[in-house]
């Protein structure tokens, strides 16, 4: 498995909370699904991070501290949008294009997250079952975190922005590119 590892960038028009960092992994196995890993360090007791919960699908996710993956088929219009929350909590939604949700899509599967935190550092681990995923071949990935403050505040962190308002689901910022298969 090739790991692909890079830092995630806060979008200039939401500040980000002083000293935080965050990086971002993806690496997709002989199987096909997709491990995810998703750092932060920093001042976390700063942070506002959901407790453990059950895990579950939960709509919603995206609007509290949150990690996420996009991704697409290279050369297609349709994408995966997975928000797993630091609860464990988790969502998976396919597009058929840029914000058009096929409502018809129910995920076959569960992810799996796991996350650890302290007071300075902040882990999270996904796989995301190839059931999940787009078919075999060349993925472009868009690797984001949503990060929500104590005071209510909200930075908006990926690979890369492509407009000048926050929107992960901009296709020129799925630049991660990995092949399944």
């Amino acid at each position: 498995m090739t790991v692909k590892t890079a830092p995630l960038l806060p979008h200039p028009a939401s500040p980000a909370p002083a000293g935080l960092q965050l990086s971002a992994s993806a690496e997709v196995d002989a199987a096909g699904d997709l491990h995810l890993h998703y750092g932060l360090r920093g001042p976390i007791a700063d942070l506002l991070i959901p407790a453990n919960a059950q895990r579950e699908a939960r709509d919603g996710l995206w609007q509290h501290t949150c990690c996420e993956a996009f991704v697409a088929a290279a050369g297609s219009a349709d994408y995966h949008e997975f928000n797993l929350a630091p609860s464990t909590c988790w969502a998976a939604y396919r597009f058929t294009a840029y914000r058009e949700r096929d409502l018809a899509w129910q995920p076959e599967a569960a992810p799996v997250i796991a996350c650890q935190h302290n007071a300075q550092e902040m882990q999270l681990t996904a796989r995301i079952p190839a059931a999940l995923l787009p078919p075999a071949g060349r993925w472009q990935i868009s690797l984001t975190t949503v990060i929500e403050t104590r005071r209510g505040e909200k930075s908006y962190w990926a690979l890369h922005h492509a407009s000048p308002q926050p929107d992960f689901h901009q296709r020129d910022s799925f630049v991660l590119e990995l092949t399944r298969p």
